[in-house]
C-alpha cells in the first residue's frame, strides 16, 4: 500500500472509531416507508400514498413489476396495483432499497461518475440476487435485492471524504485501494446506524470473504454469488475468481454453465434499472 493510501486509511479508521466520520442519513422517504411498513395493519392504499410522494420511485416500482421476471399477463400501470401484486412488505423493502439512489450524489464530476458506477453495479447485483433467491432458495427475494442494493454502500462516505481531500481524489490508485480496504467495515456500520435487519447488516462486510462458509444459505451467500456473476469477464479482481469451489455456490446447487440459468440471470441484471 502506498503512503497516501496508508495515511488516509488510518485517518478514516480513526474517524470511524471515534464516530467522527459524517455518515449519510437514510433518505426521508425511506424512513417514512419503513415507519408505515412497521404497522402490521397497513393498507395498500396507505403505503401507496407514502410511496407516491416520490414520483421517480413510484415509476421504478411499476417498472419492476413489469420486468420479465415478474411480468403478469396484463401490464401494471399504477402504483396501487403494483403494490397489490408485490405485497406491502415486499414493496416497502424494494422501495427502501431503490430510494438509496438519492444519496449517490456528489459535487465533483470525478466522484459523481464513481458514485454512478457503484450504483449501477449495485442495481445489477440486486437483480441477480433477487433472481437467484426467487428460483433457488427458500429465502425472501425482496431482502436479497435489498442486500444487493446496499452491498457497496460503504463506498459513499469514502467518496464524500475524498471530495474534501483533493490529494486523494487526484490519485485514483490510492483512492481505489482505500475503497477496497475500508468499504466493507463502513458498510456494516452504516446499515447498523440505519437499523437494517440483522440478516442484512453483515452483507457489506462479508460478501468479499470467498472462504466464508455459513451453516446454511443466507443473504451474504446470495449477494456474493451475484457480485461474482456480475463481474465475470471483466478485468476486476472478482472477474477471475474460480467459482467451482466457492462454498456459497455449492449451497445454492446451481450450474452457472447452464445456458437457461445464464440467460435468466442476464435478464435479471437490468430488472431494477
Amino acid at each position: 500500500m502506498n503512503k497516501l493510501a496508508e495515511k488516509v486509511q488510518q485517518a478514516l479508521v480513526t474517524a470511524i472509531d471515534n464516530d467522527d466520520l459524517v455518515l449519510p442519513t437514510l433518505p426521508e422517504v425511506a424512513l417514512k416507508i419503513r415507519q408505515a411498513a412497521e404497522d402490521p395493519e397497513i393498507s395498500i392504499s396507505h403505503l401507496s400514498k407514502v410511496i407516491s410522494r416520490d414520483t421517480a420511485l413510484s415509476a421504478r416500482l411499476i417498472k419492476v413489476v413489469n420486468s420479465p421476471l415478474l411480468r403478469a399477463s396484463q401490464e401494471v400501470t399504477d402504483l396501487h396495483t403494483a403494490i397489490t401484486r408485490l405485497g406491502t412488505n415486499y414493496s416497502s423493502n424494494l422501495a427502501i432499497g431503490l430510494v438509496m439512489e438519492q444519496i449517490f450524489h456528489a459535487r465533483s464530476e470525478v466522484v459523481e461518475q464513481k458514485m454512478r458506477d457503484v450504483w449501477r453495479r449495485s442495481l445489477e447485483v440486486a437483480g441477480v440476487s433477487y433472481a437467484l433467491c426467487r428460483r433457488h432458495s427458500q429465502l425472501k427475494p425482496d431482502q436479497a435485492a435489498l442486500g444487493g442494493l446496499v452491498h457497496q454502500i460503504g463506498v459513499l462516505p469514502i467518496l464524500t471524504y475524498a471530495e474534501d481531500h483533493y490529494e486523494l481524489l487526484a490519485d485514483p490508485v490510492s483512492l481505489n485501494h482505500v475503497i477496497d480496504s475500508i468499504h466493507p467495515v463502513l458498510g456494516d456500520k452504516l446499515l447498523r446506524v440505519w437499523d437494517f435487519p440483522e440478516m442484512l447488516v453483515n452483507v457489506p462486510g462479508q460478501y468479499l470473504d470467498l472462504t466464508r462458509d455459513s451453516a446454511s444459505l443466507d443473504y451474504v451467500d446470495l449477494v456474493q454469488v451475484a457480485a461474482l456473476y456480475c463481474h465475470r469477464g471483466t478485468d476486476h479482481p472478482l472477474g477471475t475468481v474460480p467459482l467451482a469451489t466457492l462454498p456459497a455456490l455449492m449451497k445454492l446447487r446451481i450450474d452457472l454453465h447452464s445456458d437457461a440459468l445464464r440467460s435468466e440471470l442476464d435478464e435479471a441484471r437490468s430488472m431494477f434499472y
